[in-house]
């Protein structure tokens, strides 16, 4: 099957960004995608397993319709896709002097996230790109991404050169906790109560949405904590999504402790807040933002084959109809909600 997302143009819009956008860096003010190339040796990337070791590199880029080079410093992360995937996401650091007048000005370490093994899967990463604007209308606390045009080649092997595969930046945590005059928590397992209540249900819920039980807040998996001050309780940033339903990767499996039959059942991982009192604020919250949430899936539409976006759409009404049923919100948020 084709899909229509191969090296697209998104027009810009303004407004749809954050109301703080005095606090983002260039490379995430603009929502077209980026144009870039990038050589690397993925074997020998994949190799290295000490998160402190980069092997540098020259990513080209286009800024202005001409095309320009920064050095880098890449290596591989993550864990699953790591091990299973072809092309492995990537950590890119950028020295301050390098990335002075360009673009990535402002961005010292940035997240790459590639299809895991074909260029058909461009789809699965637009999809996971997505998520990350699903949830920019329901918090603030959110990571800002970019999508990209990679022109990829793998040293490695000869046959995987200059393969047109799309992907997105994410930016540094260590950005989003500035933008909040606050800082990420390192090292430090934070029980799940301890979190800020309402932040704490908006992300549960949030993850609930798009059917994701691949994350621990507590043990720091596909999660990151923030501190806003000493005198305020944590809040957490959820990222990595190609495990969720939503995204429904074919590599995707549920954790078979969770009693699952597919990344598409829904299932609420978050704890009890104030016996279903802050749940059902929250509650309240994400049926009023539904059509800036849908309004989301919307901008996307020919980004898909319309079966592909039809589902989608389907999807995401299921869980809205989850949250305006009684009945159903209950069964499936206030009775699964943890105990501890």
């Amino acid at each position: 099957m084709k899909y229509r997302i191969l090296f697209f143009t998104l027009i810009f819009i303004p407004g749809l960004l954050s109301s703080q956008d005095m606090n983002i860096t260039k490379l995430f003010l603009d929502e077209t995608p980026l144009d870039i190339k990038l050589s690397i040796a993925i074997k020998d990337v994949k190799a290295i397993t000490s998160d402190t070791v980069y092997t540098p590199y020259i990513m080209y880029y286009k800024s202005g319709g001409v095309w320009d080079s920064i050095k880098v410093d890449v290596r591989a992360r993550g864990d699953y896709r790591r091990k299973e995937c072809y092309y492995p996401p990537l950590r890119v650091k950028i020295k301050k002097g390098d990335a002075k007048g360009t673009v990535f000005e402002g961005n010292k370490s940035l997240k790459l996230v590639l299809p895991c093994k074909q260029v058909k899967e461009n789809s699965l990463i637009m999809k996971e790109y997505i998520c990350y604007q699903l949830y920019e209308p329901i918090t603030k606390y959110t990571f800002n991404t970019r999508l990209v045009n990679i022109e990829f080649t793998d040293l490695n092997n000869k046959k995987i050169k200059g393969v047109q595969i799309l992907g997105f930046f994410i930016e540094d945590d260590d950005l989003v906790a500035a933008r909040h005059k606050g800082k990420v928590i390192e090292n430090l397992k934070v029980h799940p109560k301890n979190l800020q209540d309402s932040s704490s249900v908006r992300h549960d819920m949030f993850q609930f949405m798009i059917a994701n039980t691949d994350w621990s807040t507590t043990f720091l998996h596909n999660a990151k904590i923030i501190q806003l001050d000493e005198s305020q309780k944590f809040i957490p940033l959820a990222y990595d999504f190609d495990m969720s339903g939503f995204v429904n990767a074919p590599y995707a499996v549920p954790d078979e402790t969770l009693g699952l039959s597919s990344v598409r059942e829904r299932l609420y991982r978050g704890f009890c807040r104030s016996k279903g009192a802050v749940n059902q604020a929250i509650r309240v919250e994400y049926i009023a933002k539904e059509k800036d949430v849908m309004d989301v899936v919307k901008r996307y539409e020919t980004s898909f084959e319309p079966k592909e976006y039809s589902s989608i759409v389907k999807y995401m009404n299921e869980f809205y109809d989850i949250l305006k049923s009684d009945a159903k919100f209950k069964s499936s948020i206030i009775d699964k909600c943890r105990k501890d």
